[in-house]
């Protein structure tokens, strides 16, 4: 980190343990992500009602390069944050997550969701269960029965216009579509 650790009490005397706590967590932290440049940690024991135990609230400001995250976890009425280090576990375990979602999103692993392809039935085989659909560009792409949403394979024909998804991994076929709707002009038609 550029910046050293920061940690803040509030409500409550400084804890060696708690101290050591934070910074065994914001060390695997920093081992997973190895661009946080500042991070300030601070406990509270907000309410000093008559309850029973201290609840205890965490915030975290992480920074890094491209992004600033702030989680808070504040005590609930049922008490199991009385354990800080339940506490403590479920701000990293969101921290984490976060910081997951900026990695993948810098390596361009962030999943898209790809519009369907169209085509036309151009081959059946009611028997065995499969068929091939043709694109405008002329390519043919395999597909099963159990591909078939939102309809049966049985209402299928040749010729009937379709919207499918290409599979990530071809078949011994060729280019094979994972999902394959049945189509009307005005828009998806549900075949029953």
């Amino acid at each position: 980190m550029q910046h050293p650790l920061q940690i803040t009490f509030r409500g409550m005397d400084p804890s060696i343990a708690i101290e050591a706590a934070i910074r065994a967590r914001v060390s695997r932290l920093e081992r997973f992500h190895g661009r946080i440049t500042r991070c300030h940690v601070t406990v509270d024991v907000p309410h000093r009602h008559q309850t029973k135990g201290r609840l205890m609230a965490v915030r975290l400001d992480i920074s890094t390069p491209t992004r600033e995250i702030v989680v808070t976890r504040d005590p609930p009425a049922d008490h199991t944050h009385e354990d800080f280090h339940v506490v403590l576990r479920d701000a990293f375990n969101a921290a984490t997550r976060q910081l997951e979602d900026e990695l993948q999103r810098r390596r361009g692993e962030v999943k898209t969701h790809e519009e369907p392809l169209a085509g036309r039935v151009s081959r059946l085989f009611a028997t065995t269960g499969y068929g091939f659909i043709v694109t405008p560009d002329e390519l043919e792409i395999y597909f099963h029965e159990n591909s078939v949403v939102g309809g049966s394979f049985a209402d299928l024909e040749v010729g009937s216009e379709v919207r499918f998804t290409l599979a990530p991994n071809e078949s011994k076929k060729g280019p094979q579509a994972s999902s394959v709707q049945s189509v009307s002009r005005g828009g998806i038609r549900h075949v029953s």
